[in-house]
């Protein structure tokens, strides 16, 4: 990692809460409860008034949660984190405390699904405009920002997976006045610490790699104490995507194992792109690893990339045939993923942004898992050789 954050500086700041406040345990306590009591009059109105800060009610916190959030927000370089019971609970807080009828967001093209169905449903009855940029195009950005209110960043973004160089939309947002977000979950703290790339607010789906095992849903906004004080005020306590005790918990678990996670994802996952490139069936692979140079700021890649196949490749018998590589949504787990955009194409769930941005009818996006590189290259070459 080339922005100062070193490995064992990284494992440091995952073992803070490591500190033998429970009875010197190695692992900090699940607080499963949903309200903490008071001692007499005078401590619970002190509370009330703001004067302690103390649990009251687990919705608006708790040790467990608190730990995971101070946690997550020292790897992102944040001062402050909140979280949420999913990542789209995270996105929707986050856009909603910084936007009011009327008001106009900039977003990048090719974001996650959910989000762009939340712009094109939600956030279109509350009379927000958005308004699409290529985040590659910084004049493009430069000319759509002034007199917005947020500029919506994924990078890499989803399905196509285009990086992006963060700090200089960061940088033009700024000058324009408008607030900053990025979501972060592909690339996780790890690889990418857009906070230190002057972004405002960092947004994860921790049900990916900050969990890491496939067993929790959750989200998570880092930033500025003043910017998620303005999320507690309001969208977080209001929307009630409150993250629960043992969710957090296991995120805690999840943290502590990311950084040997993500370099195992990273070299499994570039190794198949690097293989899928030099096959005759494959047109194209989408894989920001493959680029001469990543952008400032983004030191490796994940697990997470697409390829789209040539004409004469039966992509049904594809994806039937495979054995390690499993049909399934999400990803960021020990399991190995594949979606067709075949599928997505036909979703239902409308807008469908694979519509909007053009998705591939022939692309295929892979999560490469733990399962051993070798093994699960030789599952894609079987599967191929059936299909093809």
């Amino acid at each position: 990692m080339n922005d100062g954050l070193e490995q064992f500086e990284f494992a440091s700041l995952i073992t803070a809460h490591d500190d033998g406040n429970y009875a010197e345990a190695v692992v900090p306590p699940i607080f499963q409860t949903s309200l903490f009591t008071f001692s007499n009059f005078d401590d619970m109105i002190s509370a009330y008034r703001g004067e302690k800060v103390r649990p009251i009610y687990t919705r608006g916190l708790n040790p467990t949660v608190r730990a995971f959030e101070e946690m997550l927000a020292k790897l992102e370089g944040a001062e402050d984190a909140l979280g949420f019971a999913s990542g789209m609970a995270a996105i929707s807080s986050a856009i909603l405390s910084f936007v009011e009828p009327g008001d106009r967001i900039v977003a990048v093209k090719h974001v996650y699904p959910d989000a762009f169905r939340l712009f094109g449903t939600i956030l279109k009855r509350m009379k927000v405009e958005v308004t699409y940029v290529d985040g590659r195009d910084e004049e493009a950005v430069a000319k759509a920002l002034p007199g917005a209110k947020v500029f919506y960043m994924e990078s890499p973004t989803s399905w196509v997976m285009e990086a992006h160089n963060v700090g200089s939309l960061a940088e033009l947002a700024r000058k324009h006045g408008v607030v900053s977000m990025i979501d972060n979950s592909w690339a996780s703290p790890f690889f990418q610490r857009p906070i230190t790339l002057g972004v405002d607010l960092v947004i994860h789906s921790a049900s990916k790699y900050l969990g890491g095992h496939s067993d929790v849903v959750a989200g998570v906004v880092a930033g500025s104490k003043e910017m998620i004080a303005r999320l507690k005020a309001e969208a977080y306590p209001y929307l009630g995507g409150k993250l629960s005790p043992f969710d957090a918990w296991l995120l805690i678990r999840g943290l502590r194992t990311l950084p040997i996670r993500m370099k195992a994802h990273e070299a499994a996952a570039l190794t198949i792109a690097r293989r899928l490139q030099e096959l005759d069936v494959v047109g194209q692979v989408c894989h920001p690893g493959l680029a001469n140079c990543l952008p400032v700021g983004l030191n490796g890649t994940s697990g997470l990339f697409s390829f789209i196949f040539r004409e004469g490749v039966d992509i049904r018998a594809f994806t039937d045939h495979l054995k390690l590589f499993k049909l399934g949504v999400s990803w960021g787990g020990h399991e190995s993923l594949i979606v067709p955009g075949e599928v997505v194409l036909q979703q239902k769930a409308q807008p469908n942004s694979a519509h909007a941005f053009g998705i591939h009818a022939r692309s295929v996006r892979l999560h490469v898992g733990l399962e051993g590189t070798e093994a699960l290259w030789s599952d894609l070459q079987e599967a191929i050789a059936v299909a093809s």
